[in-house]
């Protein structure tokens, strides 16, 4: 009876998300300040926030020298559209009406200078993030989540206090290579994606393997996976697009609780 219920039924197309394409520069200006906006509340929604640190930028779509960044001393969790503001490759802010955080502007403006495949780069003083850099750790290959980081990461062995001058955004765009994220030692983590997507999700999964780490170790032994494993699953895992599917939940989510992140 089943399957003659199944054969009446008419055929129909299963709905799949894949990264949107765009006709104009305006539609997808519009499209990238909209993640950003999304992905900023999720960082306030996580407790990514540490009075006024941390940033989200996105390469503006035709200058591409200049990148969209959320504002110096707004909260995470109340950042529209509007608010955002562009940035030249000097640091002056050429649309909005709020200032640049210093350190946003010396970071993400050497990433995105020796990055041109990179649209977007996370930055924030997370919890556990931030603990691991304290430990001057990379992540290790003992869940299947944090394969998609195996040999994918790096570690800035340095810290020379709070990233205001240009030379030290070069050093750490140096030591990021053409890798996807960056364990900032006494700091805190940077990623990166070819979609606001991509880099907010490789944070927020970064962050959670940060201390799925702290966790395990702390508790005894853990165990590794292998080398030829590890360096499969980040083949599967460890790619932007696969990175952009697994944010979706995540960014429907924030665009249903909270609607006003699109003013």
């Amino acid at each position: 009876m089943a399957d003659e219920f199944l054969d009446k039924l008419p055929p129909q197309e299963l709905i799949f998300n894949l990264p949107p394409t765009f006709e104009t520069v305006e539609e997808e200006r519009r499209h990238r300040k909209e993640r950003l906006a999304a992905a900023l509340r999720l960082f306030g929604k996580f407790g990514f926030e540490e009075g006024v640190a941390g940033h989200i930028t996105a390469r503006d779509p035709e200058l591409t020298d200049h990148f969209w960044v959320n504002p110096f001393g707004m909260s995470f969790k109340h950042i529209r559209v509007s608010d955002l503001i562009l940035v030249n490759h000097e640091g002056k802010v050429v649309q909005g009406r709020y200032p640049v955080n210093e350190a946003a502007f010396a970071i993400h403006s050497q990433i995105h200078q020796a990055r041109p495949d990179v649209v977007a780069a996370a930055h924030s003083h997370s919890v556990h993030g931030r603990a691991i850099s304290a430990l001057g750790e990379l992540l290790e290959p003992i869940t299947q989540d944090v394969c998609a980081f195996y040999e994918d990461h790096a570690l800035f062995d340095d810290y020379t206090g709070v990233v205001t001058d240009l030379e030290e955004g070069r050093r750490i765009a140096t030591a990021l290579g053409d890798r996807k994220a960056v364990i900032l030692r006494n700091h805190g983590l940077l990623t990166v994606g070819d979609s606001v997507d991509a880099a907010a999700w490789w944070f927020i999964t970064m962050e959670r393997s940060c201390q799925v780490q702290l966790l395990a170790k702390a508790a005894g032994r853990v165990v590794h996976i292998s080398e030829e494993n590890a360096k499969l699953t980040h083949d599967q895992l460890g790619n932007d697009l696969v990175a952009w599917i697994n944010y979706q939940p995540l960014y429907d989510q924030i665009v249903r609780e909270q609607p006003d992140l699109f003013e």
